[in-house]
């Protein structure tokens, strides 16, 4: 058993935890700069995917089956998400604070994304999909949601070539403390 509220502390004070490589280690971690998913006009997407949100090739839901997205998102040669986290991460879902945001097409899991919310922050922990474009649909959804929600801050931890497509931008870790300690502070839910 894991003490959720000692993890959700971890969070609240800019940290986010991850196996080693191998998936020996646990630790936490936290960055010189962190990766943010803007949620204002600054938010962007490909043209291409303008066509297949247009389309309605996927429905969307939250913690329909959550387990499957932490499998998905652990699901890769190389990966962070140890057994001993996707535990965690089970554990935060029971206790009300991880989510997964799913695309589906038809009966089928089509791709999600896994994070955490306390507050109005989103601290997105990992992505998979698969169906193509069925991650990137997600998360144009997932940013409606969050505005809808009135969250403010939406964390996406590591810059790659990809998030950076959507808008994705970095701030410096004290930056990054005081918009977590005003985000936490907002009362939001996703649900």
């Amino acid at each position: 058993m894991f003490d959720v509220a000692e993890i959700i502390q971890g969070y609240a004070q800019g940290y986010f935890l991850m196996a080693d490589e191998v998936g020996d280690g646990l630790g936490w971690y936290a960055t010189y700069q962190r990766a943010l998913i803007p949620l204002d006009e600054r938010f962007r997407y490909p043209r291409s995917l303008k066509r297949v949100l247009n389309q309605n090739r996927f429905s969307v839901a939250i913690n329909k089956d959550f387990y499957r997205v932490v499998a998905g998102c652990a699901n890769r040669e190389s990966t962070w998400i140890s057994p001993e986290l996707q535990q965690i991460y089970w554990e935060l879902y029971r206790a009300g604070w991880a989510y997964s945001f799913e695309t589906w097409q038809g009966n089928q899991l089509a791709g999600g994304i896994l994070g955490i919310a306390i507050g109005g922050a989103f601290i997105g922990e990992s992505m998979f999909y698969n169906i193509r474009d069925a991650s990137k649909v997600a998360m144009v959804k997932l940013v409606e949601r969050l505005r809808e929600r009135n969250f403010l801050l939406y964390d996406a931890q590591i810059i790659n070539p990809h998030l950076e497509r959507f808008g994705a931008y970095l701030v410096s870790a004290e930056e990054y403390q005081e918009m977590l300690e005003k985000a936490i502070q907002r009362r939001c839910s996703l649900i």
